[in-house]
Order: structure tokens, then sequence, then C-alpha cells
């Protein structure tokens, strides 16, 4: 974006100006993830049943909506749009393998997004780094991508694990001529694409049930490192989780221990007003629109302000334990481990970042061909249901904000592991307690400096243009010149990923077993991506900065903003557009 005009948006959707004789990659993304989703849903029945569970909730979610606001409604197919968006997560062995991943999902304008060292998160350390691959703005689906780091284990463990590694062959010989088609010509047609979509589905992410070398796997296993099995082991990049996104997660958490048999009638019942009393209390205009990325600002504002009466979130929630009761609903009776005991994240009432729970890794029979030509019958356990909900991104001021919290709050839960199952109520004061620093409502999070946000000038700004005595941004909001929205939060966490990774591993993270334990660094993975990672707050900062020059450019009001700063907005824009021009290949 170097020759950039000041009048395009950074936050413009990518893709969308493809050349006419090839698909559009934003479109072969939908396409990719949709198709990935019907096979995840094949190879995991309780993954497909676990979606109709979310979209139940969902629709529980939306009858107190429309009661809060007059006239708003989602029909099943609206809320599959909505709720069509995916992220994965899939582990990679080797660095040529790594490169030629970063090359498939560049084919969909998915780019690399932040260095995750999950290498160095205490004790739930894990002999990987990771980086995300996503749309840069505005994504629908976004995968977590690991690479196992060799170097972690002595070197005699180090040359078992490389010898096993470079005799597979994940990417075909059709693929790599797919990518090489696309990066040569700059994209695809959509019969290629089509091909592309294939080789995902039926060779690089599928799961077969087959995997080599049965003493490794074991040796790994027992020494604590089921990543490194997972990754070394198996012959493809198979999905480790598909997520959704979730309205409300306390009520979908509820709904699936109730399916899958953990949670009484009662208990559900109970829970699950709870969740939806919440929801109504919190669900304000910026809620909807942070949930509803289909809708306008103008759309929502336009809805009246109804009541909810006291018996109607009753007569949803009997509704809602009514339909999961039927026996297309009955989890319990598919392959399943149960589901996580608590919910990563920030507590409920705390909107930043993101919520994930799941269903614990399911056990899933495996065949291992071994080198003297035998085979082994066993059992794997790594494929797990993580669901997600996601909030306003924070700003750096934010973001050490929420670790100090969640440091605090993950403290005393250590410390009473068993209040959870004991006094949900009082687990749930106690977590809550230590995020009281947070405000609740998205004025206060932007107002404090803890959020991104995205402003542009009103109609009645724009019709007093150069009127207004006062500048500053919030007396602007006042006087119903200025809006505003959060920006949300697009990436992920690692502190979370490693306890979703523990939960379902049951290992709380190994510690290395090479001489001395190595560093990494960003730099690493750059160079074998053969691309600059994106950081993603730069990108939120460049949204937000560039949104508050064009507001004060419409208001007339850009020439009183302090030059101090214009600069620094000025700066961030640049930054994010310098960053931007930085996807292209290092050579």
């Amino acid at each position: 974006m170097t020759a950039t005009p000041a009048s395009t948006s950074l936050s413009s959707a990518p893709g969308r100006t493809d050349a006419g004789r090839f698909a559009n990659k934003i479109d072969m993304q939908n396409r990719l993830f949709a198709e990935l989703s019907r096979m995840f849903g094949k190879e995991v029945p309780l993954y497909d049943k676990s979606l109709l569970v979310n979209q139940e909730c969902n629709k529980a979610v939306c009858a107190v909506l429309g009661q809060l606001y007059p006239g708003f409604a989602m029909s099943t197919e609206d809320l599959d749009k909505t709720s069509s968006e995916r992220h994965g997560a899939i582990r990679i062995g080797r660095p040529d393998e790594y490169r030629l991943i970063a090359r498939f999902f560049a084919a969909f304008a998915m780019e690399p997004h932040n260095y995750y060292d999950m290498s160095n998160v205490g004790a739930k350390s894990q002999p990987i780094v990771a980086t995300a691959f996503r749309s840069m703005y505005r994504p629908e689906h976004r995968v977590f991508s690991s690479l196992l780091q060799t170097d972690y284990f002595d070197p005699a463990t180090k040359a078992r694990i490389e010898e096993l590694l470079a005799t597979r062959q994940v990417f075909s010989a059709k693929a790599k001529e797919l990518l090489e088609k696309n990066e040569r010509q700059g994209g695809l047609s959509w019969d290629d694409a089509n091909a592309l979509i294939r080789e995902g589905t039926e060779r690089i992410f599928k799961w077969t049930g087959k995997a080599r070398d049965f003493q490794l796997y074991n040796d790994l296993c027992n020494s604590g490192f089921k990543i490194a099995a997972d990754i070394a082991c198996f012959e493809s990049h198979h999905l480790n989780h598909l997520t959704p996104n979730t309205f409300c997660m306390d009520l979908y958490t509820a709904a699936m221990k109730f399916c899958l048999g953990e949670w009484t009638d009662a208990t559900f019942r109970s829970r699950a007003t709870v969740s939806l009393t919440r929801l109504a209390a919190q669900a304000d205009r910026h809620w909807m629109k942070l949930h509803f990325k289909h809708l306008s600002a103008d759309a929502i504002d336009a809805f009246p302000h109804g009541t909810l009466a006291p018996s109607a979130i009753a007569t949803i929630v009997d509704g809602l334990a009514t339909r999961l009761a039927q026996a297309d609903l009955q989890l319990k009776s598919l392959n399943h481990s149960g589901f996580k005991d608590f919910t990563e994240g920030p507590s409920e009432d705390t909107h930043v970042l993101l919520r994930q729970d799941a269903y614990k890794a399911l056990t899933e029979p495996v065949q291992f061909a071994n080198s003297d030509g035998t085979t082994v019958d066993a059992k794997h356990t790594a494929r797990f249901g993580e669901i997600e909900q996601r909030f306003y991104a924070t700003t750096k001021k934010g973001r050490e904000l929420y670790d100090r919290c969640l440091a605090a709050a993950d403290a005393e839960k250590d410390s009473d592991p068993s209040l959870i199952k004991r006094d949900m109520d009082a687990y749930e004061r106690m977590y809550a307690k230590h995020f009281a620093e947070f405000p609740k409502s998205l004025t206060d999070l932007l107002r404090s400096g803890l959020v991104y946000g995205r402003f542009h000038a009103t109609r009645a700004g724009v019709a007093a243009k150069g009127a207004a005595s006062n500048v500053e941004l919030w007396a602007l909001v006042a006087a119903g010149h200025v809006a505003f929205e959060g920006l949300r939060y697009e990436d992920f966490l690692p502190v979370s990923a490693a306890g979703i990774f523990a939960s379902n591993l049951n290992q709380y993270g190994t510690k290395s077993t090479a001489a001395v334990k190595p560093t990494y660094t960003q730099a690493m993975l750059e160079s074998v991506i053969g691309k600059s990672i994106v950081d993603a707050d730069t990108v939120y900062r460049a949204m937000e900065a560039e949104s508050l020059l064009e507001t004060y450019r419409d208001l007339g009001l850009l020439d009183r903003v302090p030059s101090a700063t214009r600069s620094e907005w000025e700066a961030s824009v640049a930054a994010g557009r310098a960053q931007e021009a930085g996807r292209a290949a290092r050579g």
C-alpha cells in the first residue's frame, strides 16, 4: 500500500478487486472453509452436532434480542451466514512443509499474523512456535499453524523425529503445481481454485486414522510430548479443531454439558436463565454491532428499544431445553470425553479479546505402520471441539491490564480447583472480581484507552462543519457529531490456547530435553515462511488512527487537532501501510 491515497481505507476488504478471469480470493476462502467444515463434520460426528447445539443457542439469543429490539430477527439462513466463521488449528513438522502451508493460505488471501512462542508460556510450554493465517481486514476465517521445534529435544529424540518426518509427503505434485500457477498468474480460475480446495479436503488437512512408528509415538506421549507425537507420526496436517463462534458462550457451554449428560435438566435451566438474563443486561447496540457484522450501525440504531417481560426468558429457556432434549441432540451416545470444566479468557462481563471453551479431545482408533512391516492398532487423543466468542481488541495498555487480571484470577482458581464444580456462582464471583478494573461498556473502555475503536462523523457533525467549539473527541461524541464502534479482536491468546491444549492433552506442558533450552524468534519463523509476519496490533492502531483522521477531516476540524496528536495518528497509519506492503515475499 505504499502508494495508497488518503481516501483509501486501511480496512477495505481484500480480494474484491481480483481480475475478472480469476476466482475472487475471499470467495475462495469462504468456499474452502465451508468444505473443511463439511469434511470435519464427516470425520467427527460430535462436531456436526455441536454446531447444531450452537445454532439452537444462537436462536435463543436472537429471541431475547428480538424483544429488546423489536424488528430484529434472524432467519436460519442469516444465522448460518453469521455463524459460518471458522478458526482452525493445524500442526506441522518440517520447515519446508510450513512454507508450503503459507503459500497455500496466501492463495486464499490469508497472511501470517502475530508470532506465538508456545515454548515460552511457563508451565504450559510446548515445543512449538506458531503464527495465524488470516485476511488482514475483517477476516472471516483463521488457522493457527504450529511448527514443531525438533531442537527442543535431546539429540537422539530429535534425530528420530526428523528421520520419520523426512519420509512423508503431505503436498501432492498437483497441489504444488497449483500453488506455482497461482503465484505466477496472481490468481486461479475457479476450476483451479476448486482443485486446490479438493487438495485441502482430500489430502492436506484430512484425517486418515493412519500413523507410523508406534514406538516413537509411545515414547513421545509417555515423556509428556503428545503434541509432538501428533505432529511427527501422522501423515497429514489434520485439523485438530475447527472452531465456530457463538453469541453467548455461557449458554452454549451449559447446553453442551446438558446434551453430553453432565448436567441435569434443572441445572441447565438454571444456568441458561442466568446466562440469558446477563446477556439481556449487556446487549446494547454496540454489542449488537460486534456480534452481527452483516448489520450496519444505521440498521441497528433504527431498531426501537423494547422491554423484556419477566416471563420471556423462562419461555425461551423452556423452548431451548425442550429442543436440546430431543433424540438428535442426545450427544452422550456419541464418542466423547466430556466438556472442559472452565472457560478460558476474561470473566463473562468483561468484553475484551475472546472467551474459549471446548468439548475435550476425542479418543479415536489409529493404525500404526512400523518400518519392519508390522502394524499396531492403538488409540490417539488430539482432536477437540473448541468454540469462541470474540470481543474488542485491546490496546497495549488494555492487554497489560488483561494479563495482570488473568494471572490473578488463574492463581486463585488454581488454589481451589474444585470450586467450579462445588459452587459455580462462587467461582464466577471469584473470577469476575479480578477483572473489576475493566470498564464494562464500550464507551468507558475506549475513553480509558483500553480497546481500539473506529470513529466516523455523523450527519449532524458534517452539517455543522467547522463550527464545534470543543474539538476534544468525547466532547464531539457527546454533541452527536461523532459516532464509534469497537474493533473486534481477530487473533489468539497464547495462554488461553495453552490452557485448551493442556486440558485436552491432560498434560500441562513439558520442559525441553535439550542440554540448553533453545531460544526462538519471530525472524526465524519469518525465514521459514519467506515473508514478514503481520503485527496485528499495528493494524488495529492504524485502523483507529485512520478513522480519527477521516473523522476530523469530514468535520472540518483537522487543522484544530494538536500537531503532536495528528502526527501520531499519521505515523500509525503509515506503519499500517508499510506493514501491508511488507507482506510481499522476502526473496
